[in-house]
């Protein structure tokens, strides 16, 4: 904790989420200073702790600007439980669709694989032990005693005769060296994988689910013998004991706590369940009636998942949405008060479509670069080509519909079209894109609305 503590300044934050995304400054001092008052928190005293709610985020936006990636890469970074819902596939309690709390079972789930996994690699030194004898007893069957797994300790088998000693250790060397990776072995795997009885975990679809594959896997779920390669084999034998190893009630526990203390939903397309002032109807009553739905769950309330009871009370919600038709003030105002820390992102300029297109980790010119390089193309962008791209998906932008960072795709992909397309016949040639390249791959294309629409 105090390390995270010390590491975690919001000024740091702010440099990482810089190292991905371009601008939004604004946004991105919002989420630091969100994730540094969830820090403080965990050092004070518990009874002050309790009563420390998180300050939730409305980002206000266009689309492409940002707002998904920040929040994502945000819980990457203090590698706090994550999801990104919409708040459109919702419905209302009583109609028939996907009830809200179900985003809380979502980040349940989430928060257990990430827990499973790290427990996972604790044992791994120990599983692939254990695989190995495996391995060797389907290699080698009637030498030697099988080993029996007892909790988390390996029972070492006996010592073997001589001769069968020798040759199990002949073919531990193989095993070791690669050479057996395609050799068929008989394996017995479980008939179907179902998890396992939840039938009091909650009264939704998804409990009821599990509930019934549970029950099919009692009657039904028998083992079956199958006939793989060995390095398949490897894989489904360490996934085994890899899951025997493990405490699963204690990664639900600890899962449990990440969640409730640290896990992040974030909510997209908040506008689209805004009732328009001065509009009432059938779908304006359902929108109201989600929202009424989701104030509890950010308020703060328990939901049953199949991992355990979940508060929502310390989890931290980002909402987002384009509110280019309705406006924050539509949303019920017991809601807008649960999101008291509101962000409006910025329309993207031809200046941040450069920066894009160069700067971040993963820019778009550095993939496309690497991915022809795969085919032996060189690829290089001429001084002024980037700003030629840049101002081409700025004015395509404000002539079509505005759709951020994400037409930079669209510009790369038809610049590139024929050159991907002939890469493999270019192989150890050297490309240059120049401005007037590509101010010929893009000669037309705004002459007609029509044609602007249709191509980018």
């Amino acid at each position: 904790m105090n390390e995270d503590f010390a590491v975690f300044t919001p000024k740091r934050i702010v440099e990482e989420l810089d190292r991905h995304i371009i601008g939004q400054l604004k946004a991105k001092r919002a989420v630091a200073v969100a994730l540094r008052n969830r820090l403080r928190r965990k050092c004070l005293p518990e009874a002050q702790r309790e009563e420390i709610a998180p300050k939730n985020i409305l980002m206000i936006g266009p689309t492409g600007v940002g707002k998904t990636e920040i929040a994502r890469r945000l819980a990457k970074l203090c590698g706090a439980p994550f999801i990104k819902v919409e708040a459109t596939k919702y419905t209302e309690v009583g109609y028939v669709g996907r009830d809200v709390e179900s985003m809380v079972r979502d980040l349940m789930a989430a928060g257990y694989r990430m827990v499973m996994e790290e427990m996972a690699m604790a044992v791994q030194a120990d599983a692939e032990r254990r695989v190995e004898e495996r391995l060797l007893d389907l290699l080698l069957p009637g030498i030697g005693p099988k080993p029996e797994p007892s909790g988390a300790t390996l029972i070492v088998p006996p010592a073997l005769p001589g001769a069968a000693s020798d040759t199990r250790e002949k073919f531990r060397a193989m095993l070791k060296a690669g050479s057996l990776e395609d050799k068929m072995v008989e394996l017995q795997v479980n008939a179907s994988a179902s998890p396992a009885i939840e039938i009091f975990a909650g009264q939704q679809m998804e409990e009821l689910e599990s509930a019934f594959s549970g029950l099919a896997n009692i009657f039904g779920g028998k083992k079956k013998k199958k006939s793989l390669p060995l390095k398949e084999a490897r894989r489904v034998l360490l996934e085994e004991e890899s899951e025997r190893l493990v405490d699963k009630e204690r990664a639900s526990a600890e899962a449990r706590e990440r969640v409730e203390q640290s896990g992040i939903i974030f909510i997209d397309e908040m506008d689209k369940i805004a009732t328009r002032e001065g509009k009432s109807g059938g779908m304006d009553v359902s929108r109201e009636g989600v929202q009424r739905d989701i104030l509890p769950i950010v308020e703060g309330s328990k939901v049953s998942t199949k991992y355990g009871v979940v508060d929502t009370t310390h989890i931290l919600f980002i909402a987002a949405g384009a509110f280019n038709v309705s406006k924050p003030t539509d949303l019920i105002p017991e809601l807008q008060g649960r999101f008291p820390i509101r962000v409006e992102l910025e329309a993207l300029s031809a200046s941040d479509f450069k920066r894009i297109l160069t700067e971040p980790e993963n820019a778009l010119v550095t993939q496309y670069q690497q991915l022809l390089s795969t085919e032996g193309v060189e690829l290089i962008f001429a001084e002024g080509s980037v700003d030629r791209l840049a101002s081409i998906a700025e004015r395509a932008n404000s002539r079509t519909e505005n759709i951020g960072a994400r037409r930079l795709h669209t510009v790369m992909e038809r610049l590139l079209e024929e050159l991907s397309f002939d890469a493999p016949e270019l192989r150890g040639t050297r490309v240059e894109i120049t401005p007037a390249f590509v101010d010929g791959r893009f000669k037309g294309v705004f002459e007609s609305e029509d044609l602007a629409k249709f191509i980018l």
